[in-house]
């Protein structure tokens, strides 16, 4: 490049001026000049819509069909569980039972449906017959304010819907162990009811879908907040006092889930305005909950091998030196308390398995999956939003139609305390050893 244009291969040297002695600076290169590739540049808009949901890291969002944000984001939560999905593959193929009606029976079909078309969309989804069925097997969620929809409870969506799938997805004419639900999402609790007054006592078992964290002045975290959701107080008739008494119920966990769920009891009616209020104190959660000192005895003692295994192998990936003999030890004790279980009527610390999993054990450790927020002051108002964890370990919201890539630090901003998104429902994802 000379002064006035470049210096081509005939260029007159003459007219130039070079003076002997004089320096040139030479530019380009000796290498081999580079071929065009052999395929041209694919742009993610151009790839089948399933390689597009690949490249970009997470599913589709949903469309607001008008207030329905409480079930669009209950549905992305959900969608978050592959054994879920896997099991609504499996009902499709298995077909409906006589003991399923049909109302609920198009609303599992409905749900297997909306999750396969968010598997392979990338642009957002309509959930138009989801909702159609939802609203004819549940009428409230049809509910009409001055000709619009009206803003429905995310909680009493959840729970409407995975009370619907636990009753398809069991076995036709088979005991409640063969409920994928339940296996799932159910925490078996073991409660003592008693009454101070008169010393009468009662024990009982139920199994739940969520836990609740209560939430009072002096709940600043969730663990305190489940402590107290554990107990309760009961009013009942009293035989040996011949009236009703106030009776203390106190739980514990007996057999873990899959997935474990918390409800944030935020909501509560006011009567003075004659609505649902929001507490909005700021409770914190962890990425990361144990539940170990929740669990009933018999529980903890088959929680310890397996907790210890984990514990072996988490300090192998930081470099830490494990007692062989001991880790020996600690796995045939998770195989003895595995068959301890089953000899005394069920395995609450085993965890449900896919086909062709191998058997693995619950620790009681729980890793955060998903997080279902409400903004707003009332229940019937506001707005809900799922915050959920993709497979490659990013967050993502889903607003609706519109999905945005968060980080970790975002989630723990959802503990409340202001007019921000603050967490109603929380998932935690079990973390198993395998044996």
């Amino acid at each position: 490049m000379v002064k006035g244009g470049l210096l081509k291969d005939d260029a007159d040297w003459a007219r130039l001026g070079v003076k002997e002695g004089q320096k040139l600076m030479m530019m380009g290169t000796a290498d081999e000049i580079v071929k065009s590739p052999e395929k041209g540049t694919v742009f993610v808009e151009d790839l089948p819509e399933e390689e597009q949901v690949a490249a970009v890291g997470h599913t589709a969002g949903l469309f607001n069909l008008g207030n329905t944000c409480y079930m669009n984001s209950t549905l992305q939560c959900l969608h978050s569980v592959p054994e879920l999905k896997s099991a609504l593959i499996d009902y499709s193929h298995s077909g409906r039972n006589n003991d399923v009606d049909q109302s609920s029976h198009m609303l599992t079909i409905a749900t297997r449906d909306l999750f396969s078309e968010l598997d392979k969309s990338v642009k957002p989804v309509a959930p138009m017959q989801f909702w159609m069925v939802l609203r004819k097997k549940y009428p409230q969620f049809g509910q009409l304010h001055n000709g619009v929809f009206m803003q429905q409870d995310a909680e009493e969506c959840w729970t409407q819907l995975l009370y619907t799938l636990s009753q398809s997805l069991r076995s036709p004419g088979s005991s409640e162990n063969t409920d994928a639900v339940k296996a799932l999402f159910g925490t078996e609790l073991n409660s003592r009811v008693y009454c101070q007054e008169s010393s009468e006592e009662s024990y009982e078992t139920e199994s739940v879908y969520s836990l609740k964290c209560h939430i009072s002045h002096e709940v600043n975290h969730l663990h305190e907040g489940l402590k107290h959701g554990l107990k309760s107080e009961l009013e009942k008739a009293s035989a040996a006092l011949g009236r009703s008494a106030i009776y203390l119920k106190e739980s514990r966990i007996n057999a873990l889930p899959r997935y474990l769920t918390v409800q944030f009891v935020r909501f509560f009616w006011k009567r003075e305005s004659n609505q649902k209020a929001k507490i909005l104190r700021k409770v914190d959660y962890p990425l990361v909950l144990d539940v170990y000192d929740l669990c009933s005895d018999d529980l903890k003692k088959k929680l310890e091998a397996p907790r210890q295994v984990l514990r072996n192998d988490e300090g192998k990936k930081f470099g830490l030196k494990v007692n062989e003999k001991s880790s020996v030890r600690k796995e045939n004790d998770v195989k003895m308390s595995d068959a301890e279980g089953s000899s005394n009527g069920g395995e609450p610390s085993v965890a449900p398995m896919e086909e062709g999993e191998k058997e693995t054990q619950m620790t009681g450790i729980y890793d955060l999956v998903a997080v279902l927020t409400h903004k707003g002051r009332s229940a019937d108002s506001g707005h809900y939003v799922g915050w959920v964890k993709q497979e490659n370990g990013k967050w993502i919201e889903f607003d609706d139609d519109n999905p945005k890539p968060r980080v970790e630090d975002d989630i723990t901003r959802l503990s409340g305390g202001g007019d921000w998104h603050m967490a109603y429902i929380i998932m935690y994802k079990a973390r198993v050893v395998s044996l």
